[in-house]
């Protein structure tokens, strides 16, 4: 019987989209699952609380890298094992996700006209 999770999985997304991702996972849960989450913002990560009903965590969010740690009451811990491949899904599709986008936002960066700003001196 497991009754937390701890779950770490790295990026190369950076705050800004890692963030994004963050967020949207949090959406999910919140409607999916019923839970409550609070977002903590920090100036070099992020911490989203989440909350229902046998369950209790935490998501770091940083620049390269998620770090999930859920403590699960009795009952949810007999299905640990299944709630931990669940989490761990999710993250694997939207780091999926992210990362089929980014060439493509990449592409329409490219093809942007770029503004050249000179550097003030002080």
């Amino acid at each position: 019987m497991a009754n937390e999770i701890r779950i770490h999985r790295r990026h190369a997304l950076g705050l800004a989209a890692a963030r994004r991702l963050a967020w949207s996972w949090a959406e999910r849960v919140e409607r999916d699952y019923g839970m409550a989450c609070t977002v903590i913002e920090g100036e070099d990560s992020d911490t989203i609380e989440f909350r229902r009903s046998g369950v209790a965590g935490e998501l770091i969010v940083a620049a390269d890298h998620f770090d999930m740690r859920a403590r699960l009451g009795m009952v949810l811990g007999m299905f640990g094992a299944r709630i931990a491949a669940e989490i761990e899904k999710q993250f694997d599709e939207l780091l999926g996700a992210a990362a089929k986008a980014a060439p493509r936002r990449a592409a329409s960066a490219k093809a942007a006209p770029r503004r050249t700003v000179a550097a003030k001196k002080r």
